[in-house]
């Protein structure tokens, strides 16, 4: 490339870059901008209330599965002492049999 070539590239892209600067500075560019920005903050209020609803799924599916392992836990454990208490019934029943033929 020469000289010239290269110093008219130059002079091409500064008159480019002015024009750009001007058009993205102008009442129409700044227009554009606040409603895309107005855009994207809807978005994400949506995005927010879409996070709020999922967080109080959760939280409530959480609480369910909790009240489940209570129950299961209760249940499970007047299982065992349901169970404990026929051991014992029967223990006592073969100690009288056991007593009965001493006797």
């Amino acid at each position: 490339m020469s000289a010239w070539s290269t110093t008219r590239h130059v002079i091409y892209g500064f008159l480019l870059g002015t024009a750009g600067v001007s058009i993205l500075s102008s009442q129409d560019m700044k227009k554009a901008y606040t409603h895309v920005t107005a855009a994207v903050k809807r978005g994400g209020n949506s995005v927010m209330e879409t996070f709020t609803t999922l967080k109080e799924n959760c939280e409530d599916i959480n609480a369910d599965a909790n009240d489940i392992n209570a129950k299961r836990s209760r249940e499970a454990r007047a299982r065992e002492i349901r169970d404990a208490r026929e051991v014992i019934r029967q223990a006592e029943e073969q100690e009288k049999e056991v007593q009965e033929k001493q006797a």
